[in-house]
């Protein structure tokens, strides 16, 4: 049974982004629109469902890794801080934005606060993560098999 792990990042953060996105569960702040993802950003940014794309890669980031803390996630989302002339450097993101949507998974059951320190991945949200991850790989096997079947009838066609 393919898990997380067999899926490509950005297949499974798509899957499961839409998945939270249709099951209504997931609490979006009403900050959502105005706000910056992080200080070193000019805007705030242009996808409207960009809460659920994060909760989805850190769903599968802290899936992936045991006891994942905001601090830990600031600096995976964090990007290039341009500073004009001078050289750029690594600047970290928000972390207000990494703990809400860490509370926001929780809400749901898909994270609980680990006694370890940080965030880990719930039973019920690995069975949650591993379920959208098969569905990954079964739609991209079934695309396969769409796609051999027209090069079938498309070489029959020129015999």
């Amino acid at each position: 049974m393919p898990g997380v792990r067999d899926v490509a990042a950005d297949e499974f953060i798509t899957a499961y982004s839409s998945h939270l996105k249709r099951s209504g569960k997931l609490e979006v702040p009403t900050w959502v629109d105005i706000v910056k993802t992080g200080s070193f950003k000019e805007q705030a940014p242009y996808d409207p469902d960009w809460f659920y794309v994060r909760a989805a890669a850190v769903a599968r980031h802290i899936y992936l890794r045991k006891h994942v803390g905001v601090g830990a996630l600031t600096k995976l989302h964090g990007g290039r801080n341009r500073r004009g002339n001078r050289p750029s450097h690594h600047a970290d993101s928000s972390a207000s934005v990494q703990r809400k949507v860490c509370q926001a998974l929780e809400k749901i059951g898909v994270l609980e606060i680990s006694s370890d320190g940080g965030r880990r991945i719930t039973q019920d949200g690995q069975r949650d993560l591993d379920r959208i991850a098969t569905a990954v790989v079964q739609a991209a096997r079934d695309e396969e098999e769409e796609g051999e079947e027209e090069e079938e009838e498309e070489e029959e066609e020129e015999d």
